[in-house]
């Protein structure tokens, strides 16, 4: 072996020996993200649904106002990323915030689910506000706890592995959220679904909150910016708009999202409206989420067999096909639905873990490149194509809904449920296909993440001084 290849497999060995993470440290990390799923599971799957059928709101508005709340909580994502890259305190960049912004969270998220006793636009100023309220709260939470994943360890393994766990309970929690809602609503309300809702979010909220703090108190950051660094907020997103692997990931986390909302969202209406068995929720969505959990469980372990660039596009792939393929199936065929469901979940869940993984290899590549580093916005920025995504697939939703004369707690027309099948088959598998052909501009391949973690291990290393022999 050549002497430069074995100083650099070297090093690459004692670098993923130093960061190798205990386990206690991956638990901690990972449940945070069960307590950031009460929320969002319930965001996606639950809140247009109550807005419509429980708030009082028509499709249209309800859409319009999601949609716009969406894209200005969207911009808000960059100023928090920024805002927690220049945050000094004893216990770290990210860390504090999930103890500082727990709290708010679960009470914006009450004010939420909160039905007020008010006319029709006092009802939807209540929600334009409680609605962007909850989703700043949740981004000043959340956008610092995705960044942490890149400064836990340098090892991209090792990054897949902590991501991977983390999505375990991702599903999990939504898992729950899913199953136990509705039975909570209705528990909780004594039949009065608007309180129901209101003391559901409170319980949510409260555990949330708990697994915030187990979080916070068991990780640790470990890699910070170059010594000096004094990036202006121009100049990092000035660095992640030159960053051709970031931009892929951009593109492709807001089509991914699309796809997933369409599915997640419409399933409600899927089945209380076309298949007429509102009841099934409690369970489709739930062996999604089990099947998803198996899939993430394996993400650590394929990705060392497979480039995290080719996964990607496996799983899209499959992902595609497998959504068009529910348009063939019978109102009545219900262990066939659960079957294509399942399938789904094993060929989504590794995407989650793996796609976090790859921003971290982002920031790396932007340090590697520029010798800045700003893993705050780097996630920030992901998390921005994401809630755009939400927003344009309830947008979608909303526009169909309106035009084919969607009724609540109505028989819909053979349109309205027609346009139901495909926002469950169709259209999102067009939006899967459209990520495979984002992941070809996508350019860091093992071999180049290998290279730069070196490089930059060598940067951080201590220079030898060399002394003139005389």
């Amino acid at each position: 072996m050549p002497r430069q290849n074995s100083r650099f497999l070297s090093s690459r060995k004692n670098l993923v020996t130093a960061t190798v993470l205990p386990w206690r440290e991956k638990f901690s990390y990972g449940i945070a993200d069960m307590g950031f799923n009460f929320y969002w599971t319930n965001i996606s799957t639950f809140l247009l649904i109550y807005y419509t059928d429980v708030f009082g709101l028509s499709a249209a508005a309800a859409a319009s106002m999601m949609f716009i709340i969406k894209i200005i909580n969207a911009f808000t994502d960059p100023l928090i990323g920024a805002a927690a890259d220049r945050t000094t305190s004893r216990y770290g960049k990210f860390r504090p915030y999930l103890l500082w912004g727990a709290l708010p969270l679960a009470g914006a998220a009450v004010l939420t689910y909160t039905t007020p006793d008010l006319s029709g636009n006092g009802k939807l100023l209540w929600a334009y506000g409680t609605y962007l309220l909850m989703m700043v709260c949740y981004t000043c939470v959340n956008i610092p706890y995705n960044a942490l994943s890149g400064v836990m360890s340098s090892d991209p393994q090792q990054r897949s592995a902590i991501n991977g766990l983390r999505f375990i309970f991702a599903f999990v929690g939504s898992t729950l959220v899913t199953a136990a809602t509705p039975l909570l609503v209705k528990t909780l309300g004594h039949g009065d679904a608007r309180l129901g809702w209101q003391l559901t979010m409170a319980l949510w909220g409260l555990a949330a909150t708990v697994l915030f703090a187990l979080t916070f108190y068991h990780t640790r950051e470990r890699i910070a910016p170059p010594p000096g660094q004094h990036n202006a907020v121009m100049q990092d997103i000035r660095d992640l708009s030159r960053n051709r692997p970031w931009m892929a990931l951009f593109v492709l986390a807001l089509i991914i999202m699309v796809t997933i909302t369409l599915r997640t969202t419409t399933s409600a209406y899927y089945f209380k409206y076309y298949v007429g068995r509102p009841e099934l929720m409690a369970s489709f969505v739930p062996a999604y989420m089990v099947a998803a959990s198996i899939g993430a469980a394996l993400a650590p372990v394929l990705t060392r067999f497979v480039d995290k660039k080719r996964l990607m596009m496996m799983l899209m792939s499959a992902t595609a096909i497998i959504s068009c393929l529910f348009f063939f199936i019978p109102k009545d065929q219900i262990a066939l639905m659960y079957a294509l469901q399942i399938a789904l979940g094993l060929v989504l869940g590794p995407k989650s873990p793996l796609a976090f993984s790859m921003y971290a290899d982002t920031a790396d590549y932007n340090e590697w490149r520029t010798g800045r580093r700003a893993t705050g916005m780097t996630f920030a920025a992901a998390t921005f194509s994401q809630k755009l995504g939400t927003a344009v697939a309830v947008a979608v939703i909303g526009a169909i809904f309106t035009a084919l004369g969607y009724v609540p707690n109505a028989t819909q027309s053979s349109g309205s449920q027609a346009g139901i099948v495909w926002l469950m088959s169709f259209i999102p598998g067009m939006f899967a296909l459209l990520a495979v052909i984002v992941m070809f501009f996508y350019d860091l391949d093992a071999p180049k993440l290998a290279r730069i973690e070196a490089d930059l291990q060598a940067r951080k290393s201590p220079q030898p001084t060399t002394t003139e022999m005389p």
